[in-house]
């Protein structure tokens, strides 16, 4: 938003700093002193609203009296804390017991209402682990995401899903552990595959001892504790005895497994700088963005790697950036003992403090100065200004990509957000509208949006389906940012189609009296040659941009993600039609007499047309359950 000049001027000497026009920050100094006439000196949380209660901005503080008393000096405050201020329309508080209590809630409530002025990391994904189960004879090794709810130990976490599979598959070949499912495993009369290529001892049909198969499970957990060294050892002992013995197939077989955790170790750096159980996290700030890079170590083995660019104003400090990433990053991820960064986070004290209440232990924050831990921070560092230097680059790009988009498509401003369309049917079948968005930097998935077409539709008139799709989604933007101080609007509609399509378009719009947004569809040339698009704009003759333009591809790379992302959709809503059962409509069924059914006729089909007598000849069927599934299949007779 921008606020205007003398609504931030015309500070009264005498008057705590507030302004004596009428403006917008007046308003939110009145609100923020209204409010401060009932705040307690103690610890708590606030949360700062604007007119459509919307969070802004949501802090803790030791005394809120005096905390929020800061606001209305507002001479004293930043740029973004004076936007901030005038946006405010109301102030909402939580009091605490302790600091500690209202930075735990903080955290929370800045995870949950994402508001604009705080710190934000966009980091919905949990880690990967390796689970080496423990709740069966035959434990498993797996991969594992979420709630550690089943029994058994984990490794990690893992930057990302490839280095668990790839770590997973060398451990395989390695200690010969199983990787099926327990219904698999269970139900096995013949090893599989995998014992067939050497990457499982089928401990399902019992061809290994399961004293052996345990023995096998704990060199295991002993490799990816950190005692790589002691497992090595001991298998190359192993094989020294059975090549003396003569067994060479023996011997062999176990160097073959050696061969398997030296991969591992070639990904994993093992025993980089002495350092046991931590994250190394470098941040480095440039442009007015910050990437911030951490590392994972456990067991003294490199875990990998992940970048983040968390969103934040300009004028925040790195030491700020890095608090607030920090408490976010771990609201939902288990801290280990140790946390090296290169930069200490504002009130280090606390955050470690409150770090260590969620892990159930001690946690250091601490920042190497030397040794091999800062030769680790050094190249966390490295990895950071060099992605953050790739991304700024990318900006730039972008940024004039999209100063071509407004001037081949006559815009009156550059986009900063481009909404583009596009639906998807077969015959009319599972119709659904797809919404990608696109913006300075880049395709904002977060915000894509898919439409169930359920409206008075005829089967395959896209046209319909191109209007109920926009006037849903504006409608809905009407009503929850009508003042368009959210950032929900769009400065483009790309519309995948002809002028057929830009036409319902522009019905929708003109119907909710919306005039403001521009419109253009994307339409493929003859033959539907890629390069030979012609676009279509209100009040403009069809045009086409030269071949190799490279803001053609970008509008090109547009349209193809919004028909990605749609025919995914449908494609997803087919599968679960396909896979849906006539059964799953007969009340009182469920997935075990399902199952029954089915085993026992063959298919759906064969369970429809059965008589009264045969449906209650199926074990767990009784005349009651038989009488409805019969009465279901013919109610019209």
């Amino acid at each position: 938003m921008n606020i205007e000049r003398e609504d931030i001027g015309e500070e009264a000497a005498g008057n705590g700093g507030i302004p004596r026009s009428g403006g917008r920050i007046a308003r939110g100094l009145e609100v923020i002193a209204e409010a401060l006439r009932n705040l307690p000196a103690g610890p708590g949380v606030y949360r700062m609203l604007n007119k459509s209660g919307d969070a802004l901005y949501v802090g803790k503080a030791r005394s809120l009296k005096k905390r929020v008393a800061a606001y209305t000096q507002i001479g004293k405050l930043p740029e973004r804390l004076r936007r901030m201020v005038a946006e405010t329309a109301r102030l909402e508080v939580v009091v605490t017991h302790t600091e500690l209590e209202a930075l735990l809630l903080e955290i929370n409530l800045i995870k949950q209402l994402m508001p604009r002025y705080n710190v934000l990391l966009r980091d919905d994904k949990s880690f990967p682990y390796i689970l080496i189960t423990s709740d069966g004879a035959a434990p498993q090794i797996a991969k594992h995401r979420g709630a550690r709810n089943r029994k058994g130990d984990y490794y990690g976490p893992f930057a990302s899903a490839s280095a668990v599979h790839r770590t997973i598959t060398a451990l395989q070949r390695a200690f010969l552990l199983r990787s099926c499912a327990d219904s698999v495993f269970n139900n096995r009369t013949r090893p599989c595959l995998l014992y067939q290529i050497k990457r499982c001892s089928a401990p399902c049909v019992e061809r290994i001892a399961p004293a052996d198969y345990l023995r096998l499970v704990e060199l295991a957990k002993d490799f990816l504790s950190g005692k790589s060294r002691d497992v090595q050892t001991r298998l190359g002992q192993e094989m020294q005895a059975a090549s003396e013995t003569l067994d060479f197939e023996r011997a062999a077989a176990i160097r073959d497994r050696l061969r398997a955790l030296a991969h591992v170790q070639a990904h994993q750096d093992i025993n980089v700088g002495g350092v046991a159980d931590a994250d190394v996290i470098a941040a480095y700030q440039d442009g007015g963005q910050t990437c911030v890079q951490v590392f994972f170590f456990r067991g003294g083995s490199n875990f990998g790697n992940r970048g983040y660019f968390p969103s934040h104003d300009r004028e925040l400090a790195l030491s700020q950036v890095m608090a607030g990433f920090i408490a976010q990053f771990y609201a939902n991820k288990p801290p280990p003992p140790l946390i090296l960064v290169n930069d200490m986070p504002a009130e280090a004290a606390l955050l470690t403090e409150a770090l260590s209440v969620k892990a159930g232990r001690k946690v250091e924050i601490a920042r190497p100065a030397r040794g091999g831990r800062r030769k680790l921070m050094d190249n966390a560092l490295t990895n950071a200004r060099e992605a953050l230097g790739r991304r700024l680059a990318e900006n730039v790009s972008q940024r004039r990509l999209l100063e071509g988009v407004q001037t081949a498509l006559g815009l009156e401003q550059t986009p900063q957000r481009i909404e583009v369309y596009d639906n998807s049917h077969i015959q009319g079948r599972n119709p659904y509208g797809a919404m990608i968005v696109a913006g300075p930097e880049g395709f904002m998935k977060s915000a894509y949006r898919k439409f169930a077409i359920a409206g008075e539709v005829a089967p395959g008139d896209d046209y319909a389906m191109m209007r109920e799709m926009l006037t849903r989604r504006f409608a809905r933007v009407q009503k929850e940012d009508p003042e368009r101080e959210r950032g929900q609007w769009p400065d483009l509609v790309l519309i995948d189609g002809g002028a057929g399509q830009l036409a319902a378009a522009e019905a929708a719009l003109t119907e909710l009296g919306i005039d403001d947004v521009a419109l253009c569809a994307i339409a493929k040339g003859p033959d539907r040659d890629a390069g030979r698009e012609r676009f279509f704009s209100p009040g403009r003759p069809v045009f086409s941009l030269e071949p190799k333009d490279p803001v053609l591809y970008y509008l090109q790379r547009l349209r193809d993600e919004a028909h990605r992302f749609a025919i995914g959709t449908h494609r997803a809503k087919r599968s679960a039609d396909i896979a849906r059962s006539p059964l799953d409509e007969v009340p009182g069924i469920g997935g075990k007499r399902k199952r029954a059914l089915l085993l026992h006729f063959g298919s759906a089909r064969g369970v429809a047309a059965a008589g009264l007598a045969d449906l209650e000849s199926v074990a767990g069927i009784s005349k009651a359950v038989a009488r409805k599934i019969y009465d279901h299949f013919h109610a019209q007779n």
